[in-house]
């Protein structure tokens, strides 16, 4: 399997426009650490009533920043005001930019880091950090007779497999755990691997041939100020 490696370029959100122009595919790699206490002021009643639902500081820390860039970018994509902008989920928990359903959305989490992908093709991601931790953890949730359990697997390589198949169910509306017994079949789509930073295993999975993405990390946003096109 072909992975890419590399580091992403620091890309000021004044920018996102003009990659907007120039490619199918933006994912952003957002750190949580940017973002230590942020507030809930512009969620909606819908988006407020689902941060209530959240148990932890860090489920609700990482709910609200990866919500308010997402309000944001799409802002600028839009050329409306980022404060004005409404997300939602569906019945399968996929998160929507409201009234703008040419705007394909997948958000996947590690640790402190957000992945955040707006598309112009419909679109699954996984993002997982490299560590024997991660592949523990994840194994414990995972049937011994998941055929990506084989004695021959080793760690990393059963980390890409899982962040492939993590890309394939958010792709499908398909739930993780209904597919753990499953082999892995690609047939039907087009995927790419990336190591982010030596760090991060990252999959991109679609139906849409020849797209074209790319991947930036994007600098802390200032909220209280207006988006570019405002």
């Amino acid at each position: 399997m072909n992975i890419e490696h590399f580091t992403p370029s620091i890309v000021p959100v004044e920018q996102v426009a003009d990659l907007w122009k120039e490619n199918d595919v933006l994912i952003s790699i957002i750190d949580l650490n940017d973002y230590p206490t942020p507030g809930a002021d512009h969620l909606d009643k819908v988006e407020k009533a689902h941060l209530s639902t959240l148990q932890t500081e860090y489920f609700k820390k990482r709910y609200i920043a990866s919500r308010m860039v997402l309000k944001y970018l799409s802002g600028i994509l839009k050329g409306r005001s980022w404060a004005s902008i409404v997300t939602c989920k569906d019945e399968h928990g996929r998160v929507h930019v409201c009234d703008h359903n040419d705007l394909h959305v997948c958000i996947s989490y590690t640790e402190n880091i957000v992945a955040l992908v707006i598309s112009k093709i419909d679109i699954g991601i996984d993002i997982e950090v490299i560590k024997s931790r991660s592949v523990t953890s994840i194994s414990k949730s995972i049937n011994k007779t998941s055929p990506e359990r084989s004695s021959s697997v080793n760690g990393y390589d059963f980390l890409v497999m899982w962040t492939l198949k993590e890309a394939y169910c958010k792709l499908s509306n398909e739930t993780m755990f209904s597919n753990l017994a499953r082999t892995l079949d690609m047939s039907d789509v087009y995927h790419s691997s990336y190591v982010v930073d030596n760090k991060y295993v990252l999959a991109l999975v679609t139906k849409s041939y020849l797209y074209k993405v790319n991947i930036v990390r994007l600098p802390k946003i200032e909220f209280d100020k207006k988006s570019p096109l405002n």
